[in-house]
């Protein structure tokens, strides 16, 4: 069973996201590992980048600090390498393909498996488009994650068919950040997924209360919080960690 998979084993994931080297390597580490303490069945790390297209203010700031302060691609790897010698939670990557590309497919695919990393989250990669790197992630058994958007009606049943490790269920229009009224009707998206497909499904965009994390326990197999994390992470800096231990521990309560 792959990691990624086990996460949804028997329980509903709760699903926490982080830039990495926000305020540094060091504390990425930490603060990944606080989330697991609190109760996080896997972690999702965005790989800083000069333009990430689906992130609202607060992530894209967290990404500016990150690269400001000498992140690259390759400290991130090699912070992971670090983790998974205290850790064995589920970890995916989120990222742009222009980083990858960049990096080149084949070789940060490798790095991937070499250090870890279950699965990738890819915002700006549309389904029809994903072919030539969906091969190369299964050479180093590195899960492609699928997100389904509310404008995705007419694709649910062909992505979804396909869809590899989770499903990242994006409740609402726009780009990330904290919001206190969700109106999309997720159920309709969730039973269209079920209809076709197995693979656990969890639901992220602008949850941050715990009532919306219950709520999306009751439709979808997971919940993702990211904005809300980050936002913890630029008040506290480098005292961040006790900080997110209590916050994922009060919403998973």
């Amino acid at each position: 069973m792959s990691r990624i998979k086990n996460a949804f084993e028997n329980k509903k994931a709760f699903i926490g996201f982080l830039t990495a080297g926000d305020p540094s390597l060091d504390k990425t580490e930490e603060f990944i590992l606080e989330m697991e303490r609190a109760g996080a069945a896997l972690v999702e790390i965005g790989i800083p980048f000069s333009d990430p297209i689906a992130e609202g203010p607060v992530i894209q700031e967290a990404n500016i600090r990150a690269l400001s302060g000498g992140c690259t691609t390759d400290k991130v790897f090699d912070m992971v390498a670090s983790l998974r010698k205290k850790t064995n939670i589920p970890l995916v990557f989120l990222t742009y393909l222009n980083p990858i590309f960049k990096y080149g497919s084949n070789r940060f695919c490798k790095r991937c498996e070499e250090v870890g990393i279950d699965g990738l989250i890819i915002p700006d990669m549309p389904y029809e488009e994903k072919g030539e790197l969906a091969k190369i992630a299964a050479e180093y058994s590195i899960e492609l994650i699928s997100l389904i958007a509310p404008t995705s009606a007419s694709r649910i049943e062909m992505i979804a068919k396909e869809a590899q490790g989770f499903i990242y269920v994006v409740s609402s229009m726009g780009v990330t950040g904290v919001r206190s009224d969700i109106k999309t009707n997720v159920t309709e998206i969730v039973e269209s997924i079920r209809a076709v497909t197995d693979t656990p499904v969890a639901i992220g965009f602008g949850i941050h209360k715990r009532e919306q994390v219950r709520e999306y326990f009751k439709e979808a197999d997971g919940a993702i919080i990211g904005s809300a994390i980050v936002k913890i992470i630029a008040q506290y800096g480098n005292k961040a960690g006790e900080k997110i231990y209590e916050y994922v521990q009060e919403l998973l309560a």
